[in-house]
C-alpha cells in the first residue's frame, strides 16, 4: 500500500478565501476547491478551467492539498500522486 511521504508538511492554517483565490480576483469560475495544507491557499481543481490548485503546487512545491468541499475528508499528495484519508485528522474545513 502506497504511503504519502510528505505528512511532515501538514500545518494547521486558515483558508486564504471562501473560494478559489485567483478566480475570485479575476472573475473566473471553478468546479471544486482544494486547500493547500502548508499555507492555506484555496485553489480550484483540475476539472476547473484554470486549475489553480495544481498551479499553486507548481509555483510553491507545497505537496499536499485537502478537499475544501463540504463532507469530503480526503487529501492529495502531488509528488507521490496519491489520494488518501488520514486517520486521526481533524474534520476538513470547507467553503460556505
Amino acid at each position: 500500500m502506497a504511503t504519502c511521504t510528505h505528512l511532515d508538511t501538514l500545518r494547521d492554517v486558515p483558508p486564504s478565501d471562501d473560494g478559489c483565490h485567483e478566480c475570485l480576483a479575476t472573475g473566473g469560475r471553478w468546479v471544486h476547491l482544494r486547500m493547500c495544507q502548508e499555507c492555506g491557499h484555496v485553489g480550484c481543481c483540475d476539472s476547473s478551467p484554470n486549475r489553480h490548485a495544481t498551479a499553486h503546487n507548481h509555483e510553491t512545491a507545497h505537496p499536499l492539498v485537502r478537499s475544501f468541499e463540504p463532507g469530503e475528508e480526503w487529501f492529495y499528495c502531488y509528488p507521490d500522486d496519491l489520494a488518501f484519508e488520514l486517520d486521526g485528522a481533524g474534520p476538513a474545513l470547507s467553503h460556505s
